[in-house]
C-alpha cells in the first residue's frame, strides 16, 4: 500500500478539487464497506486504500508533502499513524446513512487497521487513541546535488525547498567529508507541529556529482596515471594529483600494470573519523597504437632478447 498512487485509487486526478475528492471516496467507500461486504478480504483491503488515501488527499498539508515528494518520498515522512493522525472519520462519513457515521465508524475503522487507532480520527482525539498533547512535526527530506570536491572540503549551499505551503530558501553548511547518501540535518525546518509541538527536521540526502580526476571508496581517493612501457622497464617520476595540489612520486622500475602507489594521508577524513584516508595512484602502462620504422626495429630487438 505504502507505493500505491491516491489519486488513482480515488479515481481522480491531481487537478480534483476538495468536493471532487470526497464525492468520489464516499462514492467508493459505500461500495466496498465491510458491512455491505462481509467475509471479503478484498473488499476489506480495497476499503483501507481508500480511507488512507481520502486521510491523505483530505489534508492540504498531507496533499502537499504527497504532490511535492511523491509516493516513495511521502512514506520516508509518514507512518500510517502519522497519516490518520487527526483523520475525522465520523465526519467523513456523516450523513451517508446506513449506519456508515459516528462511533460505529470509528468501530470498523478500529477493528480493521488495529486497536492502536481506536477514538483517534476526530479532531478531538478522545478515548484510547494516539498520544495528548503537543506533537512533533513530521521530518522532511530531500535530496541535493554537490560536487565531488564540495562534498570532500565542505562548502556553503543555497537550497530552496516547499514547507507549509511556502517556498523556502535557506544556507547550509555543507560538512567536510559527506559522501553519497550522507544526511545533513536541518533543526525545526519539517512539517509544522501540531498542538503546540515543535517543527519537524529537513534531511538533506546527499548526491555526490561525479570528479573527471578522483574516485572515492569511503575515506580513500583513486587516481589513474599513464607511463609509457618503457618507463615501466626502467623506473621514472612523476606528478600526481591530489587534493593539495601535485605531488611528484616515484614509480620503481619493474612495476606492473595495475599496481598501486600508497599515499598516506591523501585521501579524505570523514566526519566523525580522526584520521584521513589514503590516495590511491593506480599505474597503467601504455601501448602504442602504432609504431614508426625506428621504434618498430628496437622492439623487434627487444623481442630477441626476451623482453
Amino acid at each position: 500500500m505504502a507505493q500505491s498512487d491516491y489519486y488513482k485509487i480515488l479515481g481522480v486526478d491531481k487537478k480534483a478539487t476538495a468536493e471532487d475528492i470526497k464525492k468520489a471516496f464516499r462514492k467508493l467507500a459505500v461500495k466496498y464497506h465491510p458491512d455491505r461486504n462481509p467475509n471479503d478480504k478484498s473488499a476489506e483491503d480495497k476499503f483501507k486504500e481508500i480511507n488512507e488515501a481520502y486521510a491523505v488527499l483530505s489534508d492540504p498539508q498531507k496533499k502537499e508533502q504527497y504532490d511535492t515528494f511523491g509516493s516513495s518520498g511521502f512514506h520516508k515522512q509518514y507512518s500510517q499513524e502519522d497519516i490518520f493522525r487527526n483523520f475525522d472519520f465520523g465526519n467523513a462519513y456523516k450523513d451517508m446513512g446506513g449506519g456508515f457515521g459516528g462511533g460505529g465508524a470509528e468501530d470498523i475503522f478500529s477493528r480493521l487497521f488495529g486497536g492502536g487507532f481506536g477514538g483517534g480520527f476526530g479532531r478531538g482525539a478522545g478515548r484510547g487513541g494516539f498520544r495528548a498533547g503537543p506533537q512533533k512535526g513530521s521530518d522532511l527530506e530531500m535530496e541535493t546535488d554537490i560536487s565531488f570536491r564540495d562534498a570532500v572540503l565542505g562548502a556553503e549551499k543555497v537550497v530552496a525547498f516547499r514547507r507549509n505551503g511556502q517556498r523556502e530558501e535557506l544556507k547550509v553548511r555543507i560538512p567536510a567529508g559527506v559522501d553519497n547518501g550522507s544526511k545533513v540535518r536541518i533543526s525545526g525546518k519539517g512539517g509544522q507541529g501540531e498542538g503546540g509541538g515543535p517543527a519537524g527536521d529537513l534531511f538533506l540526502i546527499i548526491r555526490v556529482l561525479p570528479d573527471p580526476v578522483f574516485s572515492r571508496d569511503g575515506g580513500d581517493l583513486f587516481v589513474e596515471r599513464p607511463i609509457p612501457f618503457s618507463a615501466a622497464c626502467l623506473g621514472t617520476s612523476l606528478d600526481v594529483p591530489t587534493l593539495e595540489g601535485d605531488k611528484r612520486i616515484k614509480v620503481p622500475a619493474g612495476i606492473q600494470p595495475g599496481t598501486k602507489i600508497r599515499l598516506k594521508g591523501y585521501g579524505v577524513k570523514p566526519p566523525g573519523s580522526n584520521a584521513k584516508g589514503d590516495l590511491y595512484v593506480k599505474i597503467n602502462v601504455h601501448v602504442p597504437e602504432s609504431l614508426n620504422g625506428e621504434q618498430k626495429k628496437l622492439v623487434e630487438e627487444l623481442a630477441k632478447k626476451g623482453i
